[in-house]
């Protein structure tokens, strides 16, 4: 017996209805996740050519303490959990940290993050990246943002004094599955950090990984809790199983799976950048189907413990994608 296809026509109905400005229900995404997946990523396309038009916004990171983390992340091979190969390393100096500023800065690059491994800072380390983010600001036209953790309002206002207009807090999948991934801290402590960020003036880049066993329903999920959050960064990362991580062995996402999530992102979060990040190295394709199908926006260079792609490489897809870089 074949299984229920949605439409084409009701497809645009609900194309046209996120282009008139309204909000998808959940219903209405289950019901567009039966779409055909070439008409459903054409649609998205056009979703995110009518809101964002041809720009790509590219950044990068730099893993700058690593190892040693105190959370149980089941994904992540920095977590002092599991026995991997992660490098361990306390926070770079002030001299690495603003060379690579530079260099992001040399290769266009418009963003750069600072990315520290565990719960939060030390207050030493914490008042050292405020000099660094000052320092970059000084030294670099690039915008400066980090990935810190469980930061308190004091400790975010602190690091937008010196200069950090963005804060990265991934949710990582939805309220339902989290307890799936991590137990030392919950979605709600996720919820509470970014919205203390945001009352700080602060913006924030929040997503998730897919493929960590979670189901459709938890991807759409999630994408409504950063709906309701009001995000217009969001990372999307495909899991990369680390040897000796409790994910080591999870079965690779299929492509088609990722295009279909992909594209029901673009109907609920229509004027977001979808930001491809870790992972994209196992795409066919290093991501070229994604940006077709609703992405415009990526992270370049090498992942915090994972190989990616060079930002000439990036440059030259977006290039013959039509795509313009910020």
């Amino acid at each position: 017996m074949q299984s229920f296809v949605l439409p084409n026509a009701s497809v645009d109905v609900l194309t046209q209805k996120v282009m008139d400005g309204f909000l998808l229900t959940k219903e209405e995404i289950i019901l567009l996740s039966q779409a055909d997946i070439a008409y459903l990523a054409k649609k998205a396309n056009q979703i995110r050519e009518f809101f964002c038009g041809k720009r790509v916004d590219i950044c990068c990171i730099v893993n700058a303490k690593s190892g040693r983390c105190s959370e149980d992340c089941k994904f992540c091979a920095q977590s002092s959990f599991y026995r991997t190969k992660s490098a361990e390393y306390s926070l770079l100096s002030e001299n690495i940290i603003i060379e690579q500023a530079k260099k992001a800065e040399q290769a266009g690059i418009g963003r750069y993050s600072l990315v520290c491994s565990g719960r939060k800072p030390t207050t030493q380390d914490m008042h050292a990246l405020a000099r660094f983010i000052k320092k970059i600001k000084e030294s670099s036209s690039v915008s400066c943002c980090a990935s810190l953790g469980l930061l308190t309002k004091e400790e975010y206002l602190l690091l937008k004094e010196h200069g950090l207009t963005r804060v990265h807090n991934n949710l990582e999948s939805s309220d339902n599955f989290f307890p799936n991934i991590c137990t030392t801290h919950s979605f709600a402590d996720k919820i509470r950090s970014i919205r203390q960020a945001q009352e700080c003036g602060l913006e924030v880049c929040s997503g998730g990984i897919w493929g960590l066993g979670e189901a459709l329903e938890d991807r759409i999920d999630m994408a409504f809790s950063l709906q309701e959050l009001g995000i217009l960064s969001v990372p999307i990362n495909i899991l990369f199983p680390i040897e000796g991580t409790p994910f080591a062995r999870n079965g690779a996402l299929p492509y088609e799976e990722i295009i279909r999530s992909l594209a029901l992102y673009r109907f609920i979060l229509p004027k977001a950048y979808l930001r491809l990040a870790g992972g994209r190295k196992l795409l066919p394709d290093n991501g070229r189907r994604c940006f077709e199908s609703g992405a415009n926006a990526l992270i370049t260079g090498d992942m915090l413990t994972t190989q990616g792609i060079g930002v000439e490489e990036d440059k030259a897809m977006f290039k013959t994608l039509g795509f313009c870089a910020e």
